[in-house]
């Protein structure tokens, strides 16, 4: 399995819109000047996440994104679904599918193949956008910390 650049764009695209939305809607054409996207390729994928409900959009000349609910609740498995399809690590529909083969196929699906479908799901699936969004400030040191005196 191989993220396609729809994929890493989009993840990208929605921890910036989720940084920087502020209670308010984000102009998509910042989040591809701040990315370093294209703005036709962002808008065919803000279109698919739009489709999906992540996003909404807001018509009008200040008009923009907003995340269609919380960063908390956005899962990143969710958000890579809706712009790759399934995360599946081989495409069943293409392999060899010989009489002789069937039997080693099917042990090698079940003891391969299943097993990291079934761990590249649950490790994307642990992953908010919150998560990103908390990390991605830690690292660059802007997390706010409280003191108390």
């Amino acid at each position: 399995m191989k993220i396609s650049s729809k994929g890493r764009y989009g993840l990208r695209a929605m921890v910036d819109l989720a940084l920087n939305a502020n209670d308010g809607h984000v102009a998509l054409y910042s989040i591809a000047e701040r990315q370093g996207i294209s703005l036709n390729y962002l808008e065919q994928v803000f279109s698919a996440l739009k489709k999906a409900g992540l996003v909404r959009s807001i018509k009008g000349a200040q008009g923009g994104y907003v995340l269609g609910e919380s960063p908390a609740n956005l899962k990143v498995g969710t958000i890579l679904r809706a712009l790759e399809g399934q995360l599946s690590v081989v495409d069943e529909r293409t392999e060899n599918r010989e009489a002789s083969d069937i039997g080693i196929q099917y042990c090698i699906k079940v003891n391969v193949w299943d097993k990291m479908n079934e761990c590249i799901n649950s490790l994307v699936d642990s992953i908010t956008l919150e998560d990103l969004v908390e990390n991605h400030k830690k690292m660059i040191g802007t997390t706010s910390s409280m003191y108390y005196i």
